[in-house]
């Protein structure tokens, strides 16, 4: 599943085509997506004009200049490509994904200005929804979803008091999204390895001056990962096709049997199971 930083990173593409523009056609190919679109989704969409693309956690959000905010999750193997004019070429010093499946094109919204951007979910795991943008916080989906990442208000403090007393360890508490939004198992593998934290330990044993270390490599990860357009794992693509490049920069991740990559170390990477999931850590520096 695409996590924080591919979300960004499809925010990011989909903005200068999206933002202020006013949609002239929307087309919805089927009914439904992982969940039945609302009733006159395809008719308050049309001529609605997209203010500002945002993102929370793993959602992008359309504010719209009418009282909904299209709500859009990519689920699985959600997809948005925009399109390019007739025979104009991609720059040829990217990696693209192969051109989607027309049969998997399940939305399409079209601008005033021309642009096409179409979404495609061959699994149909994502899904959309108009949220009255009013009460937007207060839906379920977002009410009880901890601070961004990347905001000012994540930081040591704030995990010491999530983590306090706590017998899990630090990977699955930081997974829960009620305790920081939009963190997904690689980049929570990554950071606690940069930050030299066992996974396993439990949680509310952790000092202070260690957590304070783990926060900004959770920034930092997160932001080398955006700046490399994510990573292409599967079904991810950027909005323009291109691939993400930071699976290039995984020192942990998928990487069980090779060296440790912190200074200093000469521990191997290993894999186990935590919680119905892989977990890859160093048992040599992650204490």
């Amino acid at each position: 599943m695409p996590e924080l930083p591919e979300v960004e990173t499809v925010r990011r593409g989909l903005a200068p085509v999206l933002e202020g523009q006013r949609l002239a056609r929307v087309e919805a190919r089927r009914p439904d997506l992982r969940f039945p679109l609302p009733p006159g989704f395809v008719q308050v969409l049309t001529g609605a004009r997209i203010e500002r693309l945002e993102r929370r956690a793993k959602y992008l959000l359309a504010r719209l200049d009418r009282e909904d905010t299209l709500v859009m999750h990519l689920g699985m193997s959600g997809r948005f490509e925009i399109s390019r004019p007739e025979g104009q070429d991609r720059p040829g010093h990217f990696h693209y994904a192969p051109d989607p499946d027309p049969k998997h094109a399940h939305i399409v919204f079209e601008t005033e200005a021309g642009p096409r951007v179409t979404y495609y979910d061959p699994r149909r795991f994502g899904y959309m929804s108009l949220v009255n943008t009013a009460t937007l916080e207060l839906h379920p989906w977002f009410a009880s979803l901890g601070p961004e990442p990347l905001s000012e208000t994540f930081d040591a403090a704030h995990l010491k008091t999530a983590f306090a007393g706590r017998r899990q360890g630090p990977k699955t508490l930081l997974l829960d999204q009620r305790i920081v939004a939009g963190l997904g198992n690689i980049y929570v593998c990554e950071a606690l390895n940069r930050a030299r934290i066992s996974p396993f330990r439990p949680a509310g044993g952790i000092s202070g001056p260690r957590l304070a270390k783990l926060v900004p490599a959770i920034k930092d990860v997160l932001a080398e990962a955006i700046e490399a357009g994510g990573s292409s794992l599967r079904d991810f693509a950027q909005a323009d096709g291109a691939l993400g490049y930071f699976q290039h920069r995984f020192r942990t991740y998928d990487r069980e049997g090779q060296p440790c990559r912190n200074d200093g170390c000469r521990g191997v990477i290993a894999r186990k199971v935590q919680a119905g999931r892989s977990t890859f850590y160093c048992p040599v520096c992650q204490t």
